[in-house]
């Protein structure tokens, strides 16, 4: 029987799940505003039941999404005052250990190296992940806000913001639709060692061949750690 080892726990993975089918509504209601000309998103706004139907499901999808983003900020605070954690041992803040894989990861694609990286827990490229969610929340979290709510954000803030806000939103949202198409599918599902999917977002687990290639020095650790119990 292949031994699994718990990557994400239940909490986690609902949390990602919160995110994820959120953030594909409010493409699906979204870019049919943003792209009004175009064939396709107009029959999607048909299919939807209109522009209004539309805004209403995006908001609904939005503030689903925030409150996910929000949880997970006091998730991670409670955690680290908890089990009293530097956040360094989380392992989800950039390293100079980060440049370094990036270095080696360059050579072994160009065939200048065999040498892969060892990552630990979260390699550079899933941190990439986690904190560029951080940085779309603020940028679309936030104009979409002021555009939710015009009025009350025009009584502090001039026009221009307003419209500022608007490009914003709209090119941010299109920035994440393209990171995650290109970037994190590509890296999470579409890689040939994990195609046609990887499992670990609803599982929560890995075996320990996997665990060997895409993450040997957490794999070292929780080995020895066996090994002292």
């Amino acid at each position: 029987m292949t031994k699994t080892y718990m990557r994400l726990t239940l909490s986690q993975r609902l949390q990602h799940i919160f995110m994820f089918v959120p953030f594909i509504i409010l493409v699906i209601t979204g870019f049919p505003i943003k792209f009004s000309t175009n064939e396709f998103w107009t029959g999607v706004i048909i299919i939807i039941g209109g522009i209004e139907n539309a805004r209403y499901i995006h908001r609904i999808a939005a503030a689903i999404m925030i409150a996910d983003f929000i949880f997970h900020v006091f998730y991670v605070i409670f955690n680290l005052i908890r089990n009293r954690t530097p956040i360094s041992k989380m392992y989800l803040l950039p390293t100079k250990k980060d440049l370094n894989d990036i270095w080696i990861n360059i050579k072994y694609f160009l065939f200048i190296s065999d040498e892969r990286p060892q990552f630990h827990k979260f390699s550079y490229i899933e941190k990439f992940d986690y904190w560029a969610v951080f940085w779309g929340m603020f940028i679309m979290g936030g104009s979409g806000l002021i555009l939710w709510f015009p009025i009350f954000f025009s009584q502090f803030m001039s026009g221009n913001i307003i419209q500022i806000a608007y490009v914003a939103h709209s090119d941010e949202a299109l920035l994440a639709f393209l990171a995650i198409i290109i970037w994190h599918f590509y890296n999470v599902h579409f890689n040939p060692r994990v195609w046609p999917a990887n499992k670990v977002w609803y599982k929560g687990t890995m075996s320990e061949e996997e665990m060997k290639h895409e993450h040997p020095l957490e794999l070292k650790e929780l080995l020895e750690e066996e090994a002292r119990d």
